[in-house]
């Protein structure tokens, strides 16, 4: 018998989510971002429910072979760009779509000999300061790009750092962005450029944001990128549900310590469950005594440390549970958010983190 932890996932509910976004952002172009394996979910499975999107975004050259072998024809676009100009011959193959970020990538991609012509996105580092270029290296850099007799479309995009942050936005990002776009279409007669800028959180915030395509992510997913909003809050439904079952039941006596450190002791004589989940399959060891779980279908309750392979919870609450009674580590009834916020990390981080030796299963 399978080891009961499982992460279900709700193929529907990523097709939903979709649709909310594309409500969001009726004039623009969708690009699912589904790097990270899908957020964790799996990226074959994910581009599957996801088939109705305009365009995929992902991180890495092995991920768009996997999406083109498997016949999707969508335009893929690698976030990062490529790392080597060994990748280039591959890129144009298979006609992906890198993101130019650095003004050394520009001057390998004009020298290279190449099967295609690349479509691109060029990268403006609007006040993130992670990726891209700085606003008065992109006249010159899109100048070299235009000039490539392999370089086909371009599309200058931007990230925004603090979309989902209500005291700061993207009002200055945005200005800065506008600024070097208004400069380039004043000093320049060739068509508009395409535009890209909005990640889940401007795309539900800030409707000035969508222009061309807009690039969701973890909204995709039924999770939220809003500290105070849960996705249920917005209209989204959770992917992932991750469930397991009580392996066991113990008693633990008044002033008795449970787990390792014994750093939780008991105020009174409790019943306990142990989990089949541990940190090992992905759980935030960092999740406290206090982090919500439901039991049974009760909310209760982590206690201690969670072990590599287990953790413990309170029963109190649930005096019926027993051995084989079913635990919601998050999904139905419990959303990740508050998973997260209770363990001081975020829902991308537990999605991301689910472990292979997890079984998934679609429903």
């Amino acid at each position: 018998m399978s080891r009961p932890l499982v992460a279900q996932i709700d193929t529907a509910a990523l097709t939903h989510n979709l649709s909310v976004a594309r409500a969001a952002a009726p004039q623009a172009k969708v690009m699912a971002v589904i790097k990270a394996n899908g957020y964790g979910h799996g990226l074959l499975r994910v581009a599957s429910a996801l088939r109705a999107a305009d365009a995929f975004a992902v991180l890495s050259l092995e991920d768009a072979v996997q999406l083109r072998r498997q016949g999707y024809t969508h335009p893929i676009v690698l976030l990062e760009g490529f790392f080597s100009p060994d990748e280039l011959p591959e890129i144009s193959r298979l006609r992906l779509r890198p993101v130019i970020h650095r003004t050394d990538q520009v001057d390998i991609l004009i020298k290279a000999k190449l099967e295609h012509r690349l479509e691109v996105l060029l990268k403006v580092d609007t006040g993130m300061h992670r990726l891209g270029l700085s606003t008065k290296r992109v006249p010159e850099a899109l100048a070299k790009l235009r000039q490539a007799a392999h370089v086909g479309g371009i599309t200058l995009m931007t990230h925004f750092a603090a979309a989902d942050e209500l005291s700061i936005g993207v009002d200055a990002q945005l200005a800065t962005f506008n600024t070097l776009r208004s400069a380039l279409d004043a000093s320049d007669s060739t068509p508009s450029l395409n535009l890209s800028l909005a990640n889940s959180a401007a795309l539900l915030r800030y409707p000035e944001t969508h222009a061309d395509w807009v690039r969701p992510g973890i909204m995709l997913y039924g999770a939220s990128p809003f500290a105070e909003l849960t996705g249920i809050d917005l209209g989204l439904l959770p992917v992932m549900h991750l469930e397991s079952q009580l392996i066991a039941v113990q008693i633990v006596r008044k002033g008795e310590g449970l787990g390792y450190g014994l750093t939780f002791v008991a105020e009174r004589d409790m019943k306990i469950g142990i989990v089949a989940c541990g940190y090992a399959d992905g759980y935030p060891r960092h999740a406290q005594t206090g982090t919500p779980v439901l039991v049974a279908g009760q909310l209760t309750r982590t206690l201690g440390r969670v072990s590599m392979d287990m953790l413990c919870v309170d029963l109190t609450s649930v005096p019926t549970a027993h051995v084989g009674s079913v635990v919601q580590l998050w999904g139905n009834g419990l959303p990740v958010e508050h998973v997260a916020a209770a363990a001081g990390t975020i829902a991308y981080e537990l999605l991301t983190a689910v472990a292979p030796r997890v079984r998934f299963e679609n429903i």
